[in-house]
């Protein structure tokens, strides 16, 4: 028929052979602008950013009731969910006790949703093979997908980080931090460090992100991917929590997640932050070239 050939050569209106598809370039940036909003217009992923953005309001409500009195809360050791103690001294330590808090749960679940559902939800809803039909090429739409996750983890993270920012600013006083090794800097230095902490927490949820993306293309059920993801969240931590198996500690992607304190000591301990980061990029070429393997053999029929 002239003038069509969705993924081959066809003719134009004056009967001459169109030019045959090429490939397009890895990367496109239009596809990559189509996912982000297929990602951040969804119901799903506003509710789950809400609920996370309500994490910070609840814990600095709580602190300033229970201190309201004069009295202390937390033990003010430093270390993870002990940030509570330094809040109402400076309402900055919100950020980190929010990342904290936010980081063994709320924060991989609503990635396990969001990664779990990039591909089978597609294929629930009978779209992916839509997608499959244009030009784009499995492997730069999979590519654009992976990076979709990956901006809504680093999302997800500015918005716990800036909602605590902002219940911090409202409910507790703010000026110069003290550092977990007892040096004092300015605020501004302060929230700087909290950027790094913020872009620290959303790059230790990239293994998760690539191990979401592998399960989610091994079936065409996206509630099924999304809780099979979550699911084995669990199980990991799980077996992260229990001491006889410490052996295989090193080796599963939640152990060195909150290393992130690190970056609150002068100097910056570097040693387990390099390996969180070491960790999730291998768990990211692994699981992603998985997701890669299955997705480009995979029989899309719906």
């Amino acid at each position: 028929m002239p003038g069509t050939g969705a993924a081959g050569a066809g003719t134009v209106e004056d009967g001459t052979p169109a030019a045959p598809c090429r490939p397009g370039p890895l990367w496109s940036l239009g596809l990559f602008r189509s996912e982000l909003g297929i990602t951040f217009r969804r119901w799903r992923t506003l509710v789950l950013l809400a609920v996370l953005a309500g994490i910070p309001l609840l814990v600095g409500i709580a602190v300033r009731i229970e201190t309201g009195d004069g009295g202390a809360v937390g033990d003010g050791g430093g270390e993870g969910p002990a940030f509570i103690g330094q809040i109402t001294n400076n309402g900055l330590f919100l950020v980190f006790t929010a990342l904290a808090a936010t980081l063994p749960f709320f924060l991989p679940m609503a990635v396990g949703v969001v990664a779990g559902d990039s591909v089978a939800g597609e294929a629930g809803a009978g779209t992916l093979r839509y997608l499959l039909v244009a030009p784009a090429g499995r492997t730069r739409l999979l590519l654009a997908k992976f990076t979709a996750v990956l901006v809504f983890c680093l999302a997800a993270t500015l918005t716990v980080a800036l909602s605590a920012l902002a219940v911090g600013a409202l409910l507790f006083p703010l000026g110069d931090v003290t550092l977990l090794s007892g040096t004092a800097v300015p605020f501004t230095e302060g929230l700087l460090r909290a950027l790094a902490i913020a872009v620290a927490v959303a790059a230790s949820l990239a293994g998760l992100a690539a191990l979401g993306l592998f399960v989610s293309t091994l079936t065409n059920s996206g509630v099924a991917a999304m809780a099979t993801t979550v699911g084995l969240l669990i199980a990991v931590q799980i077996v992260d929590a229990i001491p006889q198996l410490d052996m295989v500690h090193p080796y599963l992607f939640p152990h060195h997640w909150m290393s992130f304190a690190d970056l609150l000591r002068d100097p910056v301990y570097w040693d387990d932050l390099l390996d969180n980061l070491g960790l999730q990029g291998l768990y990211v070429a692994v699981f992603g070239s998985a997701a890669w393997a299955r997705f480009a053999n995979r029989d899309i029929t719906v």
